[in-house]
């Protein structure tokens, strides 16, 4: 007699886990709400759910926005979330990568401005650096520098830097 019930509880969900998803839906949606018009284009989302988070995106009452964001969860729980939230992952890995190696072009700069030896250590990571040009670029950002004037030298530079890393 326990095995007729066992396999009706397989497709039990409690409550609980249907207000989680419904929340983690609800959370989705409203991040799309922050995204640009051009990466909800390429999210493809239904037609329903686009027309949705592009008025959200155009009202300012706080009240409205809130019902829209609730509207916009209930129609998240009606499709399927595994692809825009692979999306919006790897949107935010790519980031969180482009800003590490901004982050690390720019203590670069600041090292090549202060350390005469940062030239050589530069030289070593990327081979292809043009020595002379970017001596230049150190030796009048360091003048700018020392006159007080705007880092047009130092931008130069950092720019780029970012030539050579491609970012």
């Amino acid at each position: 007699m326990w095995n007729e019930y066992d396999d009706e509880d397989d497709d039990f969900i409690s409550r609980s886990q249907v207000k989680r998803e419904a929340e983690a839906a609800q959370v989705v949606g409203e991040r799309l709400i922050t995204l640009r018009q051009e990466q909800l284009e390429q999210l493809d989302l239904p037609e329903k759910l686009y027309d949705a988070v592009i008025l959200a995106k155009r009202l300012d009452s706080n009240g409205a926005i809130r019902r829209q964001k609730q509207y916009i969860g209930k129609i998240m729980r009606t499709i399927e979330l595994e692809p825009i939230q692979a999306q919006l992952d790897d949107w935010d890995g790519r980031n969180r990568a482009d800003n590490a190696k901004f982050h690390q072009l720019e203590r670069w700069r600041e090292r090549l401005l202060v350390d005469d030896n940062a030239l050589g250590d530069l030289m070593k990571t990327y081979p292809e650096l043009d020595m002379q040009h970017t001596r230049t670029l150190i030796r009048n950002a360091r003048k700018e520098q020392a006159a007080s004037k705007p880092p047009k030298s130092s931008r130069e530079l950092f720019q780029y830097l970012r030539t050579l890393a491609d970012i």
